[in-house]
């Protein structure tokens, strides 16, 4: 969870509200890590989104018509942010962050 590319901001507005890409896009001064930067472009942020469907953090929001460009937080993400509310702002280790690099490249 330290490695998560944004801030705890999404993660807490995407528990109670639904958001899309836009709307991430253009707030990095709220939703950007400090010391990760912000993509450099949309498409690196959908990236981003991406992986954290892949990884279990979230999901695509439906409605009625199908699946929509929102995103939700997942149970998982719900239950890993209320076990630790601080689990996002602890930097993580040069370590862990070598091993979250290196599976996004190469995913079991």
């Amino acid at each position: 969870m330290r490695c998560l590319p944004l801030a705890t901001n999404v993660y807490r507005d995407l528990q109670h509200q639904g958001l899309d890409a836009v709307a991430l896009w253009q707030q990095p001064e709220r939703y950007g890590r400090i010391n990760q930067g912000w993509p450099r472009n949309a498409e690196a942020l959908e990236d981003h989104l991406l992986w954290l469907i892949n990884v279990g953090v979230l999901r695509r929001e439906v409605d009625g018509q199908g699946l929509t460009s929102r995103f939700r937080l997942t149970p998982l993400g719900r239950q890993l942010l209320d076990a630790d509310p601080q689990l996002l702002e602890t930097p993580a280790a040069l370590a862990d962050r070598v091993r979250n690099g290196l599976r996004r490249i190469w995913p079991r």
